[in-house]
């Protein structure tokens, strides 16, 4: 594909109250880095027809590619393809299928109003990106030199919507097949991984390889573009194991979201269940497994010890023990993991007990965490010091992905 400015224009007016994060443009961003294309411009605009066409006007002066979220729907400040259709002289047309589409879900709706009719008016010979998310359909047209895509605003249709239509139209308009792949690491920084690959990376065209941090993570994502998708392949695979050779053991996974998801599978392998004894992470620990597909074949189940009592009347941990140590301290983390290990009957128990802030307590400073792991007959601790600067969420996932790490690590044979 050929280089392509892409402008990504967010359509809304809770965006710029900030009643919503704009989720869409980071989503559809990452999507786009996979295949290749730029994103040069973020543009946020509320539901003002005037406003929206002065953006549209801009983004036409400078990309060749515009991509909008939002503004699909059908209350009467959903605008977006009015006036992209009118920026562009074209005529919005009922497509048959999808006001066909719109009537089989009144059949089954309850709430279902006629102006959900308008759906199904869009600009006359797009290509249209059936929902079956919801409601309002996308689409996709070519005008005047420039490539313009339309999606809805709800992350949970404009997501799968890319993925499924857009991510496709885009790649037929080269010749050329675009492979991405996203090396996953943990132990490192972005800035880190930078340093090392900063003169390989400036020097590459293709394949090309960047840096992204993720929250407590980062990646590299290794992209190349060929005639075919196995040439495109055989042209990382050399890249890929260099870097997986000079990073060594904070890779965790190659295309994985993240570290929960690549631990999953080597429990698996090994037919091992665990489970989690949290405090200061509020059950985040089991969250984040959970939300996995066969989650089931290898979490037995966890607990939120969140006060001293219930660390002992859940986890049968001393009193006494607790107040000599403090709450935050290696025996106690020690015994979290082997007590719900113990309770549970699962192969591997976890621990993790901590200060997330604000506000300390009086001995650690906010961010001193203890995380551990029980196996038969070894306990491994790890004391973590995140930061008294860092927001809670940022201590909370890192101390997780620390226990996820404590896992891969073990189960993989590598130091802990």
């Amino acid at each position: 594909m050929r280089e392509y400015n892409t402008e990504i224009l967010s359509v809304g007016t809770e965006l710029l109250l900030g009643h919503i994060t704009n989720t869409d443009a980071r989503d559809v961003s990452e999507m786009l880095s996979k295949i290749g294309v730029n994103v040069r411009w973020h543009t946020v605009v509320g539901d003002n027809p005037a406003r929206l066409a002065a953006c549209v006007e801009i983004a036409k002066g400078r990309a060749d590619v515009i991509i909008t979220t939002g503004g699909l729907g059908p209350t009467c400040d959903d605008l977006t393809k009015q006036v992209l259709a009118e920026s562009f002289g074209l005529r919005l047309t009922e497509n048959a299928a999808e006001r066909e589409g719109l009537y089989e879900y009144i059949r089954t709706g309850k709430d279902f109003t006629p102006n959900n009719f308008s759906q199904a008016l869009l600009p006359e010979g797009c290509s249209v990106f059936h929902n079956r998310w919801g409601t309002a359909p996308g689409c996709a047209f070519e005008a005047e030199g420039k490539i313009v895509l339309m999606l809805p605003g709800p992350p949970n249709e404009c997501v799968p919507m890319f993925r499924e239509y857009a991510v496709p139209y885009l790649k037929k308009l080269s010749e050329e097949q675009i492979v991405s792949h996203s090396i996953r690491i943990f132990g490192i920084g972005e800035s880190a991984v930078d340093q090392i690959f900063a003169e390989e990376m400036n020097a590459m065209r293709n394949p090309s390889m960047a840096p992204y941090a993720k929250e407590c993570d980062c990646l590299l994502q290794v992209t190349a573009k060929a005639k075919s998708e196995a040439e495109a392949e055989a042209m990382m695979a050399p890249v890929i194991a260099h870097v997986k050779e000079r990073l060594g053991d904070v890779v965790y996974g190659i295309d994985v979201e993240s570290i929960e998801e690549a631990v999953l599978p080597l429990l698996r392998e090994r037919g091992l269940s665990f489970a989690a004894a949290e405090s200061c992470t509020g059950g985040d620990v089991a969250r984040r497994i959970t939300e996995i597909p066969g989650a089931s074949a290898v979490f037995a189940g966890g607990c939120v010890t969140y006060t001293n009592e219930v660390k002992f009347r859940l986890l049968g941990i001393d009193i006494d023990l607790i107040e000599e140590n403090g709450a935050v301290s290696e025996p106690v983390a020690r015994l979290m993991a082997e007590r719900v290990r113990a309770i549970t009957g699962a192969d591997i128990g976890l621990g993790v007990t901590g200060l997330a802030g604000p506000d300390g307590d009086g001995v650690h400073e906010v961010g001193t965490v203890f995380v551990s792991m029980a196996v038969e007959g070894e306990t491994f601790v790890r004391e973590l010091h995140l930061g008294a600067f860092r927001t809670r969420s940022f201590i909370r996932r890192m101390a997780g992905n620390h226990l996820y790490d404590m896992m891969r690590r073990w189960l993989t044979g590598l130091k802990l």
